[in-house]
């Protein structure tokens, strides 16, 4: 059994802790509505009192069935009422549109709040536009329901009960006739809703899947240029918004539909009216007088037509109810990575001592990655890692960020297991340089001290000189104010990674964590960062992954995997010795053999 509540109910988990301005709207509402309904009453009190024929009620008011200080009393009643409508119109659309906008507000950071603790398995297999219409695109749906959809839902409810109270009170049985076309037009509206419904599903997938392919071309735009690739992704997009079109024709040929069928049963009804009640008054039945028979059919048109319009408010509803179940779904949906229930935490200061004990790792549905990986990194030690591609380097990088859990085995910081730790424990201890340098758009600074952002420009500027990035820092017109542009896109690759590598040293974290830290500088910006890795990594435990073994052959040890395990262990000189995969990687990257190591 499914226990998910139903999308809208949760969205009134979000309207709740805001009661105050939804009451408000809602009271102002149903006012307006009321008010907006009294026009068909007023005519027809006018026109029975013109034929001195007035409600007992006004000629007590006024005190006499003379026409015209009856007339002047209606008039003056029709501006009070008209002049309330228009107050009360105010009141109900500024508070429901405050209330979409704080509803949209919550909704929207708390959406990203839970994306953001998502596990990394996510990102991997949700494509980012997806996301992004998550975000935009299904709150603002939700906004836009809110701010007019709701209200016209209320309304319409109000105005049904409002028209039926007026005109039973008037004739029950012209009533009745009148109200023949409301049960096939309620029925008409289930009817539509069900069949609505799983199209706007189709149009909010269809609209994610366009906009990941327009972030994904916009993104490789580079990549598109050089390969001339500008027709075939421009059929690819055309494909995504034809699919989005499709989906949106089909939602559209049944919403097309619904108000013509609806308003010739609406009709029915008006002219049933019409013909009844003209040959009562016609008839002198004394059943009617010419302005109850006015009020009725004006009143009866004013409920009726506008009923037409529940298939256009019901499309809102269900345009709404498709983007609160894709974005609560992605709320209700907790992380598989979370902290335990009852934490242990790092000891200050922490040894750093780390012990991948019998690990093992698949990623979903894939081959082993990771088949009883064991080792120890003491204190202050620094570690190289090596070995083909595939051998589950970068993997273990992303266990002990705890990122992902192991299949099997543990992985522990000072003894204690990270399944044990907050998150926040973990990676606070941990200073992270990656291959994939990511720059937030900003200045140098701030991306230097992302992270760390009580670090003051003297402790930045050491952490670029350690980097071997100050230098060209200060040949820029703004130095360390320079802004980088989005994902660092002013700066070369060398350059952003020597920034990554700053920001880690800045960090200043007890373990420091090489991920291919230079695979994107330079000879002789490697060759500057090597000889003062000693320096940025004295006194902590640092893990160097690298493709240039170059980078790790003065480590204190170097472990060799492949195929997920280690195979060698040791010092640069003992490995060459050993004539293993080290040895064979170590020939062909220093020029020794010109054929490449077997990937075993």
């Amino acid at each position: 059994m499914n226990s998910t509540p139903h999308p809208m109910i949760s969205l009134l988990y979000y309207i709740l802790p805001h009661r105050g301005w939804f009451s408000w709207a809602c009271f102002n509402s149903i006012l307006n509505k009321v008010l907006d309904l009294m026009p068909p009453v007023l005519v027809g009190w006018v026109i029975d009192s013109v034929r001195r024929e007035p409600p007992e009620w006004i000629a007590n008011v006024v005190g006499t069935t003379d026409p015209w200080p009856l007339a002047v009393f209606l008039a003056v009643l029709g501006v009070v009422i008209f002049g309330f409508e228009s107050l009360f119109e105010w009141a109900y659309q500024y508070g429901f549109m405050n209330l979409a906008q704080r509803v949209q507000h919550n909704l929207r950071t708390d959406a990203y709040n839970h994306i953001q603790m998502r596990e990394i398995e996510f990102f991997e297999n949700h494509r980012m536009g997806e996301t992004m219409a998550m975000l935009n695109d299904d709150v603002n749906q939700i906004e836009r329901f809110l701010n007019t959809g709701f209200n016209e839902l209320l309304q319409l409810l109000v105005l049904f009960l409002f028209s039926i109270f007026v005109l039973v009170d008037v004739s029950w049985q012209l009533a009745l006739i009148g109200l023949i076309p409301v049960p096939l037009i309620l029925w008409g509206s289930w009817f539509y809703q069900n069949l609505i419904s799983p199209r706007y599903k189709q149009v909010r997938e269809a609209v994610g899947g366009l906009s990941s392919r327009l972030e994904n071309n916009i993104a490789g735009i580079l990549v598109i240029k050089s390969f001339t690739a500008e027709a075939f992704e421009s059929q690819r997009v055309s494909e995504a918004s034809l699919e989005y079109k499709k989906a949106n024709h089909a939602a559209i040929r049944f919403s097309s539909v619904y108000v013509p069928l609806i308003r010739m049963a609406v009709a029915i009804g008006f002219g049933g009216v019409l013909l009844l009640g003209s040959y009562w008054v016609l008839e002198d039945k004394g059943v009617l007088t010419v302005g109850e028979l006015v009020l009725f059919s004006m009143l009866i048109q004013r409920m009726l037509w506008p009923l037409t319009r529940m298939g256009i408010t019901l499309d809102e509803y269900e345009r709404a109810k498709a983007s609160a179940r894709r974005t609560f779904g992605l709320l209700q949906t907790p992380s598989k990575i979370q902290d335990p229930a009852e934490p242990q935490f790092l000891p200050e200061p922490m040894q750093a001592e780390i012990h991948f004990d019998q690990v093992h790792f698949t990623y979903r549905r894939g081959e082993p990655v990771l088949r009883g990986l064991d080792f120890k990194v003491r204190s202050g030690e620094t570690i190289g890692i090596a070995g083909a591609t595939g051998a589950g380097k970068s993997t273990l990088i992303k266990l002990l960020l705890r990122l992902y859990d192991p299949s099997g085995g543990a992985i522990c910081l000072d003894g204690l297991d990270l399944r044990d730790l907050t998150l926040q424990d973990i990676r606070s201890h941990i200073a992270l340089v990656s291959q994939d340098v990511y720059l937030f758009h900003g200045t140098i600074a701030e991306n230097i001290a992302y992270g760390s952002p009580n670090r003051d420009l003297d402790q930045i500027q050491a952490a670029a000189e350690s980097a071997q990035l100050h230098d060209f820092v200060m040949t820029l017109p703004d130095a360390y104010q320079t802004v980088v542009g989005e994902r660092g896109i002013r700066l070369s690759g060398g350059q952003r990674q020597r920034l990554s590598i700053a920001r880690a040293i800045l960090k200043d974290a007890p373990i420091m964590v090489f991920d291919e830290a230079t695979s994107s500088v330079d000879t002789e910006t490697e060759r500057a960062i090597q000889q003062s890795l000693s320096r940025i990594t004295k006194g902590k435990t640092a893990l160097i992954i690298a493709h240039r073994l170059s980078t790790i052959r003065h480590a204190d040890r170097i472990l060799v995997l492949r195929d997920g395990q280690v195979v060698e262990e040791g010092h640069h000189d003992d490995l060459l010795e050993l004539k293993g995969t080290y040895a064979e990687l170590w020939q062909v990257q220093s020029g020794e053999v010109t054929a490449a190591p077997i990937l075993h």
